[in-house]
């Protein structure tokens, strides 16, 4: 969610379909390396304004090849669909943000079916439940969010799924809504049991700067013992820095700070953990069914 600079707030949920590996694949650097997919980045935020194309370039020159946009509102969907059309690795989502309810008009969950049957789409938000800012309508909140789940099931596409202090209500929603669903719970720092729990309906779950807490004890412990087929990496650019970029600008070229760190956690190589989070995000969002490394 593009709103200011977070921090890290080491409480979250998830959850995750089947997994897929993928080949060694070759960066557009000097250097071989596998490559990655930012999963959430608001690369259309005003915040990157000034210099997207180097923002962009620094992505592209630290591996990250791939990267999901999800849109926050309605009047912002014409510039993501823009952004995304001039790149074949820029990859949109259409959605209107929980937290942005002053901005969603009565008639913007029509006009996000007449859009989606018009501008190709990856996935269906960002779209969920926040019930940490106060003054958020929470009936407002769920019928926006059930509204996406109609949309993604009738158009077929994953969901990106924000769930902040409601990650419960969250799950909840899903098995009400009684239809097949898939996705990703972005900035996942719940338990290791919702994440069980959310894996087992079909969704990932999105790890990002805040993992690179030494506080985040609980999301630490939950990353080091999920299966990697439920995992996906994120920055949430321009927000939710790293440690190592604490209060600036948070950027997709970040992701390896996010790779660095959860490999270590679990003890693996980092370039072996890159090639499985992006074939995971390739099969939720880009519908690819790539073979197994042997």
């Amino acid at each position: 969610m593009a709103m200011r600079f977070k921090q890290a707030e080491n409480e979250r949920d998830v959850n995750c379909p089947h997994s897929v590996h993928v080949p060694f694949e070759r960066g557009n650097t000097m250097t071989d390396r596998p490559v990655l997919f930012d999963s959430h980045v608001h690369l259309d935020a005003a915040e990157f304004d000034a210099d997207r194309p180097e923002v962009l370039r620094r992505a592209r020159d630290a591996g990250v090849e791939q990267l999901l946009i999800p849109a926050v509102s309605a009047d912002g969907w014409p510039r993501l669909h823009e952004l995304c059309a001039g790149d074949p690795g820029l990859h949109p989502a259409y959605g209107l943000h929980p937290c942005y309810l002053s901005r969603h008009a009565d008639d913007d969950l029509a006009r996000l079916g007449d859009w989606l049957r018009s501008h190709p789409a990856v996935a269906v938000g960002e779209c969920g439940l926040d019930h940490f800012e106060e003054g958020l309508d929470r009936a407002r909140q769920l019928r926006l969010l059930h509204g996406h789940f109609e949309w993604a099931h009738h158009f077929d596409l994953p969901l990106v799924l924000h769930a902040r202090h409601a990650f419960a209500q969250v799950i909840e929603a899903v098995r009400a809504f009684g239809k097949p669903l898939r996705g990703v719970v972005h900035s996942f720092s719940g338990s290791l049991e919702q994440a069980r729990e959310l894996s087992r309906i079909g969704f990932l779950v999105g790890i990002g700067g805040p993992v690179t807490y030494e506080r985040a004890h609980r999301l630490r412990r939950m990353v080091a013992s999920l299966p990697v087929e439920c995992l996906v990496l994120e920055t949430d650019a321009p927000d939710q820095p790293g440690t190592q970029h604490k209060g600036k600008r948070n950027e997709p070229a970040y992701l390896a700070d996010v790779l660095g760190c959860v490999a270590a956690l679990r003890g693996v190589d980092a370039d072996e953990l890159a090639q499985r989070t992006t074939g995971n995000a390739r099969r939720l969002f880009l519908r690819e069914h790539l073979p197994a490394v042997r």
